[in-house]
């Protein structure tokens, strides 16, 4: 005699798909955190290359470069809250508005806008 069959592959009886993680909501968070942490090392790394190879920056581009960083990273430490993927989608959009201040802040912002959305992508693939 044979027991109830289950399901072998990563559907559940119910049709649901798991993404066999033990916490999808905690990894999600964590790869939202994540990006935004890099993002904001990056930023604040970048200013003195930029200075150095990429010519002037003007005091208002640092300005939003710094100002961009710490909010990346406040960002980072509040992503349980379902807003805050909205707001890293405007930290990006503001990044790339940066690029009128600097060429530069525009092709940090086209990656990172990539990266995001990446991101997206997969919390959409994993918590549907």
């Amino acid at each position: 005699m044979t027991g109830p069959q289950r399901p072998t592959g990563p559907e559940q009886p119910d049709g649901v798909r798991r993404s066999g993680l033990r916490n999808p909501d905690k990894a999600v968070r964590g790869l939202g955190a994540g990006t935004m942490s890099l993002e904001a090392l990056v930023l604040l790394l970048a200013i003195q290359p930029i200075r150095v190879v990429g010519g002037d920056l003007s005091g208002a581009a640092i300005g939003a470069i710094v100002t961009l960083a710490v909010a990346c990273v406040v960002l980072a430490g509040m992503m349980r809250r379902p807003w805050a993927w909205h707001a890293g989608t405007v930290i990006q959009g503001l990044l790339l508005l940066s690029g009128l201040l600097h060429w530069s802040l525009f092709a940090l912002g086209v990656m990172f806008a990539l990266v995001w959305a990446y991101a997206l992508h997969v919390r959409r693939v994993i918590l549907g």
